[in-house]
């Protein structure tokens, strides 16, 4: 092929665009391409780099004649470019898989149903504080080719969604972390749970001898899926409930972390900045990374004591009249639901509903009866959460506001109760996002 190679990048959100400046910078002619509408802000970014872009449509003569195509995680293997594309034999990637190309940093990769995000920060949290050069990037911050293209890091902590790995094919994780394997965006993989579970295994593709694999002994999908993968990296497994070699374990209300014999890391749960039993979960594969790269233990307990969680996930938002209000809208599927109600210790009023993917709810019966007073339901179509919980809840409310929802349920609330947003469901029938949804509910409950 004669002349530059062309780079067209479908989808200008954080990723995209970051993925646009890297492959400018590497000298490939660019083009970005959405099907949805550009905000001003990588309007401006794209605009500045004097990047040719296009928004609310595919253009197909300027898409079909790319070399390769980065698309963003969002967009469906189905989707008519997207089939076009692969028809013509054009290679089509994630911003992850371009951009490790042209970084020698080492890579500390976390997946997992849920809490992903949380491990991610605790982990970059640790790294840090330890002195480490280190960036943060993949379904969180900043985009990891704009990082690439613009600092010197010597590792990444990427946190990494199903459907980025389902567009990573030479890509390698030094350190692999699946935190657990729950049905979620079952939509995309046929409504096989194995087709989702095979795609979170991608995490291990490439791993060598050398690199490590850290994943959770209680969660009998990772471990079905690891069964038919049989990854070859260094395995290091993390448990609640029964004692490893190396790895991590629990005993009594100590963490246990050894990574060689010997020299192990020991804290106590009562000193972990996140609570509940998911974060002792969290904890582990982050406490095990840490270990991996030979920190210092003193540096890690001070870390894993300290660390701040991110915004919308059990964020506590306010104590009024005796009523803690937290907000957890980042619970988009049922298991985060779960997650939350499991670590409460008070009766909750709950708010919940938006945008339904198929969810069961069954798995919330037993949680629901034993702490659940009251469920204020927050979208448009509540149907199925009242058909699910009419028998374990006395009130079931419908509201279609953050305001309506923060009221009603600081009424049915009493002095001690909790009012949890957990909603279990995608939030774009009433809201942009969960980012929106949280912070609506935040200024709703600051306005009691």
């Amino acid at each position: 092929m004669t002349g530059q190679s062309r780079v067209v990048i479908l989808g200008a959100g954080e990723s995209g665009v970051g993925a646009a400046k890297l492959a400018q910078a590497k000298g490939f002619e660019v083009f970005v391409s959405d099907y949805g509408v550009i905000t001003d802000k990588y309007k401006a970014a794209l605009e500045k780099l004097g990047i040719p872009f296009e928004s609310e449509k595919h253009t197909e003569e300027l898409i079909l004649n790319a070399t390769e195509v980065i698309k963003s995680p969002g967009i469906p293997p189905t989707a008519p470019i997207i089939k076009k594309l692969v028809a013509k034999g054009i290679s089509v990637v994630s911003e992850i898989e371009f951009a490790k190309r042209y970084t020698q940093a080492k890579t500390i990769c976390i997946t997992g149903s849920n809490g992903k995000s949380t491990t991610s920060l605790l982990t970059y949290h640790i790294l840090k504080n330890a002195g480490l050069n280190v960036g943060l990037a993949g379904n969180i911050g900043q985009s990891f080719a704009a990082q690439v293209a613009t600092e010197d890091y010597e590792y990444y902590v990427l946190e990494i969604s199903s459907f980025m790995l389902d567009d990573m094919f030479k890509f390698k994780a030094d350190i692999a972390v699946l935190l657990n394997i729950t049905p979620d965006h079952l939509d995309r993989y046929d409504y096989k749970l194995e087709n989702y579970a095979a795609s979170k295994m991608r995490i291990v593709q490439n791993q060598t001898a050398e690199d490590v694999f850290i994943y959770c002994a209680d969660d009998e999908e990772s471990l079905k899926a690891i069964a038919l993968i049989k990854p070859i990296a260094k395995a290091f497994p993390f448990s609640i409930t029964k004692k490893v070699e190396l790895g991590a374990y629990l005993e009594e209300t100590t963490i246990h972390i050894l990574t060689e014999p010997n020299n192990q890391l020991t804290m106590s749960i009562s000193d972990l900045a996140l609570q509940g039993k998911h974060n002792i979960y969290n904890s582990m594969a982050s406490g095990i990374v840490s270990k991996v790269l030979e920190l210092r233990n003193e540096s890690i307990r001070e870390s894993m004591g300290n660390f701040k969680n991110i915004e919308h996930r059990l964020e506590h938002v306010a104590k009024i009249s005796g009523i803690d209000f937290i907000n957890d809208s980042k619970a988009t599927n049922v298991n985060s639901t779960w997650y939350a109600l499991e670590s409460m210790t008070s009766d909750v009023v709950l708010i919940m509903g938006g945008v339904d993917k198929g969810n069961d709810y069954n798995m919330l019966k037993d949680l629901v009866k034993s702490k659940v007073k009251a469920i204020v339901c927050l979208g448009k179509d509540n149907k199925r959460i009242h058909d699910a919980f009419e028998d374990d809840v006395e009130v079931i409310v419908n509201t279609f506001s953050a305001e309506e929802a923060a009221q009603i349920a600081f009424h049915l609330a009493k002095r001690g109760d909790t009012v949890l947003l957990s909603p279990a469901c995608a939030s774009f029938d009433l809201f942009k996002n969960y980012e929106d949804r949280g912070n609506q509910f935040k200024a709703a409950v600051r306005e009691l």
